[in-house]
This record gives structure tokens, sequence and C-alpha cells, in this order.
């Protein structure tokens, strides 16, 4: 197909599909994003919960891909924010656990706990950082035809190796041996102290229905830490106005290279004819045709809700119905009437040290019980929570001297064993406040509203089937040439015309942009 005679049209307007929106209409298309709410976004959106209290709803930190920054221009425009210390663990016995970007700085803190992990955390920062040089160009490749896997793919293939075999032999076994283990066995590999450990593994569970002892944890960490360099401590990027003011720049973006933004637009339906995708189907009937289809949505929601099922072989349905996509997170905002006073931190401390990501988790078991409690279908009693205060970098987000704190909580299933969501989100907000308070007492009478937003409502209100973060478990057999299945990984479903650019594409969730670049450039192959 030429530049000038059929129209790309996407569906969804989250991070993934508005990037991918750029990318096609900085090379000529004229693409169009249709999202369902009225504002684009997705799950990357800013609101407020009370009069003058703003915060990011669902997501609240970006890892917005350098390559995406680089490819729409958009370098020194984006608002970003990256706090130091990037992490802050509170013991509730008044120590703490405080992570920088500076490793050196890292080991200095971590010695006040164990001087053995001070001097293990250098090697396990230079460690991460080699590997995870290896999984980032991995991260940026499609990938390769399972049946055919040198097609199309073999410089880049080719590069991947090399890059692979500069490990050098302990790395490139390390590599190996680490992707299917359980995160638990690789965090104590490297240290003796419980809140590190502890870190480590909350890296490798996030965003999975898993527990820290559960096989393949670790392949998630370290693609996540891919994501970011492969620093030791991590990732704590806030945007200045919220994760709504990144995905407006990424709107802007896109409608300044040509490409339409509709909101207030919901697909019902994705239209074939003759074995080809041929357009969309909005509510109230109005009928888009389209040459080419691209689903920035999960892959449930494409293939077993606006796909006629009918147009997929019987063995493949089968296949898309056995996608893991059961959420397990649920998100409390609150809006506070002051900055909460944690027992680790001095008074004089607290604007630098909360500033960044606050980990709730004290030990290991302490996680791996909060998971115990979502396999059965509970939500968990004592949650692991990863938190932030953003209005302690950006005031602009509450009144002058109060605050708004958003905590991901995280085992809360989408399958309740007993009740419905309906009538037990309170337990979720009342689990956190019941938490919190061992780490920051008083933190309940500073409350003046909370948001809670379990899973149904991430699925109902925000489109993430089942309720998933990551449109996905990130497991070992749901990722690279699996996600989101074997011979869907190319970002080509499984008719002519249709595409994929969401987070259930490699390399996954998180407000990267990654999969929608990727995509972008598999369709510019295919479309001219």
């Amino acid at each position: 197909m030429s530049k000038s005679n059929g129209r790309v049209v996407i569906v969804g307007g989250g991070h993934n599909g508005l990037v991918a929106a750029a990318m096609l209409a900085k090379q000529g298309l004229k693409p169009l994003v249709l999202e369902r709410r009225e504002v684009p976004g997705g799950a990357a959106v800013t609101e407020e919960i009370h009069p003058g209290f703003k915060v990011s709803a669902v997501a609240h930190a970006a890892d917005i891909s350098r390559d995406v920054v680089d490819a729409l221009g958009l370098a020194g425009k984006l608002p970003l924010i990256e706090p130091e210390p990037r992490l802050f663990a509170p013991l509730p016995d008044g120590r703490s656990l405080r992570l920088w970007g500076n490793p050196e700085r890292s080991a200095a803190e971590i010695h006040r706990l164990s001087p053995r992990d001070a001097e293990r955390y250098k090697h396990f920062h230079e460690t991460l950082v080699a590997i995870c040089g290896v999984l980032a160009k991995l991260r940026a490749l499609t990938p390769p035809d399972v049946d055919r896997p040198l097609k199309g793919n073999a410089v880049s293939m080719l590069g991947l190796g090399l890059a692979a075999r500069g490990l050098g032999r302990e790395n490139g076994q390390h590599l190996l041996r680490w992707m299917p283990m359980a995160v638990a066995d690789f965090a104590s590999e490297w240290f003796e102290t419980g809140i590190l450990r502890a870190v480590v593994c909350a890296r490798g569970i996030y965003g999975t229905l898993a527990g820290p002892w559960s096989a393949g944890t670790t392949a998630n960490l370290l693609l996540q830490a891919a994501a970011h360099g492969g620093n030791g401590a991590g990732s704590a990027t806030l945007v200045r106005g919220g994760l709504g003011a990144l995905t407006q720049a990424l709107a802007d973006a896109a409608r300044g290279f040509g490409a339409e933004v509709r909101t207030g637009a919901d697909v019902q339906r994705i239209a074939a004819r003759d074995g080809r995708v041929t357009g969309v189907v909005l509510a109230g009937g109005e009928e888009i045709p389209a040459a080419a289809v691209v689903s920035a949505v999960d892959p449930h929601r494409t293939f077993l809700s606006l796909l006629d099922p009918a147009l997929l072989d019987p063995e493949d349905l089968l296949r898309i119905r056995g996608y893991r996509q059961n959420g397990m997170a649920s998100k409390v905002n609150l809006a506070l009437s002051g900055l909460p006073r944690f027992t680790a931190v001095g008074s004089e401390d607290a604007t630098r040290l909360l500033a960044g990501r606050i980990h709730v988790g004290a030990e290991v078991d302490d996680l791996e019980r909060a998971f115990d409690d979502a396999k059965y279908g509970g939500i968990s009693k004592r949650p692991y929570l990863d938190v932030t205060i953003p209005t302690l970098t950006d005031p602009t987000l509450a009144p002058a001297g109060q605050h708004v704190l958003s905590a991901y909580v995280q085992f809360t299933p989408h399958r309740l064993r007993e009740g419905h969501w309906s009538e037990r989100r309170d337990e979720v907000a009342a689990a956190t406040l019941r938490l919190l308070e061992e780490y920051a007492p008083g933190i309940g009478g500073l409350v003046l509203r909370q948001q809670v937003l379990t899973p149904l409502d991430l699925e109902e209100r925000y489109g993430l089937t089942g309720g998933h973060p990551m449109h996905g478990e990130p497991s070992l057999d749901q990722l690279f040439v699996t996600r989101p299945l074997l011979g869907w990984a190319r970002y080509r479903g499984p008719l002519p015309g249709l595409y994929l650019c969401g987070a259930g594409t490699h390399p996954g969730g998180g407000v990267t942009g990654a999969p929608g670049l990727n995509a972008a450039r598999e369709i510019l192959k295919d479309l001219g």
C-alpha cells in the first residue's frame, strides 16, 4: 500500500498508541487514533481526586524510552523529574534503606545496615548495568519469526549475539541461569540484609500475579531494569503535572506530525471481510474504513471482544483464551492535609528523602505472604506498597502545604473468592492505611479524600481487561516471541491488516512507549 491510498486506524489512545501514531505520521501516513475516554492517555493520566488535588490516577512513574524521546524530538520538552534518593525503604524500628542513582552513594547508605552488602552492592550494580545493556538491545528488537528466525532479522540478531558475547563468560552464564530463577533466590545470592533483599524482590514481582519465590520472577526484574539502564536503585522518574502531562505531550507530538486524535470514540468492533481487516465500527454504528487497524488495547479485548472470535483459527482462539491477564493490583490515591511524618525520617530530611519511590515491605516473607492471600482469591491483609508523594517535587498538584499520595497496592486479585469488588473496595484502603500507620503514625488523620481503584475499576474505567496493568503476565511463557502468543509476537495479528502495539506485545508493560515504537517500525515496513 502506498502512503496515500489507505488509512491507518489506531484503537486506544494510551501512551503506546500515541507513540505509534506519532511515528507513523512522522513518515507521512495520516493515522487516526480513537480513544474511548474523553482524554487521551489510557492508564497514564492525571485526574483530580478532590478540589485542587491532582494525581497520576493509575500508573505513577514513567520509564519513557530514550529512543522514543529522540525519535519524536521530545528531548528537553518533557517535564520529567528524577528525585534523589530514588528509593526510600523505611523499617518499623526507625531505620531505613536509601538507594541513589549513584551506586557509590547507595553503597555508603547500605554500609549503615551491612558493610558486606555495601561492598556487594557495587558489583551488583555493575553486573546489572552490563547484563541490562544486552537486554536493552533485546527490548528494541522485533521478535524473530519462529519459522524463519533470520528472515529480516539477521543484522539485528547478529548485533544482539555480539553484544551477548561481549558480556564475557561469567555474566553470560549469569544471564542464562538467572532468567528462570525465583527472584528471592537471586536476591539471597547477593545480599544478607532483609530490607535490601525485599527491595530487589519487589522489582521482580511488580506487575505480576507471582510472589518472590515464584520461578521466572528474576526475568521480570532484569527486563524492567533494562528499561532504565540497569541501575541498581531502579528508576523513580515522575512527571511535572502527573503522567497526563507526558501523554498530552505525546498526543501533541502525534498531532504535530499530522495524526488525528479523536476522544469519546468507543470502538465496538474491528470489521473484517474476506479474511482481511477492513476498518472499525464505533458505538452508535459509525463505520470507519481502514487499510490497517492497529490495536493498542490488551490482547483479550482485541481478540475476544473487538474481533469476531469466529475469524480466528479454533486452536488460536483456545490459546488466546489461555493468555493470562488477571489483574493483581489496586491503586489508592489520597488527598492529604499535610505531609505524613515517617518515623524513619527526621523532619529536616522529609522533603528530600520522601521525594522518590517509597517501598513498604520489610522482608521477602512479607511479600510472599501478601501473595499467599491473593493466590487463593483474597485481598492481601498486609500488601506490598510502592508509594510516591509527587507534591514534594511538584507542588502544583495540591494546594499550598498539602499533598497527594499515590500508592500502588499489590496484591488484590481481579477474581475474588468471596464477595464482589463493589462491596469490598474499602478493604483495600483500610489495609493500605493500616500498613502506612506503622511507618507514618497519624497519616489516617491527614486524609481529606481517598480514591480506590480496584482491578474491576481498572477494567471498566480504563479498559484494562482483567484489571491487569501490564496487559498480561510478564512471565517467561508470555515474553518476547510468545507475547502475546507464539506466532503473533511481531506486532502483526493473525488477519492481514491487523496490528498490535500495546503492552501485551514485546517488550511489555510500563510507561516506556517501546511497544508502540517497535510496532510502528514493522507497520511502516508493510505499508511502504
